[in-house]
C-alpha cells in the first residue's frame, strides 16, 4: 500500500511538471495599440518580432493589435511598420502591454507617385510625370490657367491662339500624335475629366471657366502607364488640376489680392502722314492711276490712333477659408476687367467657386464638394 501511494505521489509531481512546461512553452499573450500623429488607430499596421517574420500580426481597424510570443524568444524587439510612416524597433522587455505612435515619413512620401491606379517609385516615373506647384507658377496679370504654368514644364508647348483678351492656347504633350484628328490633353480636374470639345486647331479655351487664383497645383501625365486608367482620352496625355481646398486645422483667413496693368503698343508702324501721302499721289512722275488722285482728300488720320489705345486691366481676388461647425470651407470670388489695345477687345469675368470638404469616421472618409459659377 505503501509502495502504491509513492508512485501515485510521483505521477502526480510529474504530471504538475509537465502542465507547467506546456504552459512555459505557449508563451504569453503581448497586446497594444497604434496610433497615428492624430493618435487615431491606425489599421493594418506590421507587428512581428525581430529576428523571427513569422511570429507577430496585423493591427485591427481601431489599430489594436494582440499575438503570443513563444516562450523560446528571449530580449524580444518588436517591429512597427507601416507605409508613408517611419518604422519603430521597440524592446518588449518585461511589459506585456505596450502602445506605439507612428509618425509619417515625409521623405518616403515623396518617393511615391500617384499614376492614376496605384502607385510608382518617382525614380521610374521621372519623364513621365511633372508637377508645377502654386510656389512655381508664373506671376503677373494670368487671364487663363495655362498661363500660370507656360515655359514650366519640359515637354510640353504650350502657345497662345490668340492676342484677344481671354483667348486660349494650344497645349501639346510631347508633340502632336495625330493629323486630323484633336490633339488637346485631357483635363481632369479635382477628379472630374472635362470633356474634349475643341476643334481641331484648338481656339476653344475648355478652362476659361477657372479662376487661375483658385488652383493649387497642375500635375502632367506624359506617357500610356500613367495615363492607362483614363483610356483612349488620355492619347494626348493628361492635366491633373487641383484646386485649393480649406483644412480642417485652419484658422479663419482672409485674402485678397488685385493685380492691375496698363498695356500700349510697344511699337507702331512708321508710316506716311497726310500732307507727305498727298504729295506722292500728286507728283506726276509717280505712276498712279488719274481717277485716283481723285480719290485723295484734305484729310489727315493716323488709322493707327484710330484703333489702338492704353488699355487699363484689373483683376481682383477675395477668399475666405476655414472650419464652420468641424466642416471646411474655401470661398472665392473673382472679377475681372481686361482691356485690350484694340478698341473693341474686352474681356469681363465674373466668378465665385465654394468649397467644402468634410471628413467623416474619424477621416477615414473624405468628401469633396465644389461648385463654381461664371457670369
Amino acid at each position: 500500500m505503501k509502495h502504491y501511494y509513492r508512485l501515485w505521489k510521483f505521477m502526480m509531481v510529474a504530471s504538475c511538471l509537465f502542465l507547467s512546461q506546456m504552459v512555459m512553452a505557449q508563451g504569453e499573450t503581448i497586446s497594444g495599440k497604434v496610433t497615428d500623429e492624430l493618435e487615431d488607430g491606425l489599421p493594418g499596421v506590421s507587428v512581428i518580432v525581430k529576428g523571427a517574420p513569422g511570429t507577430g500580426t496585423t493591427t485591427n481597424i481601431d489599430g489594436d493589435f494582440s499575438f503570443t510570443l513563444p516562450a523560446n524568444i528571449t530580449d524580444p524587439v518588436l517591429v512597427f511598420s507601416f507605409v508613408g510612416y517611419i518604422t519603430e524597433e521597440i524592446a518588449l522587455g518585461n511589459r506585456s502591454t505596450i502602445d506605439v505612435q507612428l509618425l509619417p515619413d515625409i521623405q518616403a512620401l515623396d518617393e511615391v507617385v500617384v499614376i492614376g491606379y496605384g502607385t510608382q517609385r518617382r525614380a521610374d516615373v521621372t519623364d513621365a510625370i511633372a508637377t508645377v506647384s502654386e510656389k512655381d507658377f508664373n506671376v503677373g496679370q494670368v487671364t487663363n490657367p495655362e498661363q500660370l504654368i507656360t515655359g514650366k514644364l519640359a515637354g510640353v508647348q504650350i502657345s497662345p491662339t490668340s492676342g484677344a483678351p481671354g483667348g486660349g492656347s494650344q497645349i501639346r504633350i510631347r508633340g502632336g500624335s495625330s493629323i486630323n484628328a484633336v490633339n488637346d490633353p485631357l483635363y481632369v480636374i479635382d477628379g472630374v475629366p472635362l470633356s474634349q470639345s475643341g476643334d481641331v486647331a484648338g481656339q476653344s479655351n475648355p478652362l476659361s471657366f477657372l479662376n487661375p487664383n483658385d488652383i493649387e497645383s497642375f500635375t502632367v501625365l506624359k506617357d500610356a502607364a500613367a495615363t492607362a486608367i483614363y483610356g483612349s482620352r488620355a492619347s494626348n496625355g493628361v492635366i491633373i488640376i487641383t484646386t485649393k481646398k480649406g483644412k480642417s486645422n485652419q484658422p479663419l483667413s482672409v485674402d485678397f489680392n488685385s493685380v492691375n496693368s496698363l498695356s500700349t503698343v510697344a511699337n507702331r508702324i512708321n508710316v506716311l502722314d497726310g500732307d507727305q501721302f498727298r504729295s506722292i499721289v500728286e507728283d506726276p512722275n509717280v505712276p498712279v492711276p488719274a481717277n485716283n488722285r481723285t480719290l485723295v482728300t484734305g484729310e489727315d488720320t493716323d488709322w493707327q490712333d484710330a484703333i489702338f489705345r492704353e488699355a487699363f486691366s484689373t483683376d481682383n481676388n477675395l477668399s475666405l477659408s476655414g472650419v464652420v461647425a468641424g466642416l471646411p470651407y474655401r470661398l472665392s470670388m473673382n472679377y475681372l476687367n481686361q482691356n485690350g489695345i484694340l478698341k473693341t477687345s474686352n474681356l469681363e469675368r465674373k466668378s465665385a467657386a465654394l468649397s467644402l470638404s468634410p471628413s467623416l469616421f474619424n477621416d477615414r472618409l473624405n468628401i469633396n464638394l465644389n461648385l463654381r459659377g461664371v457670369l
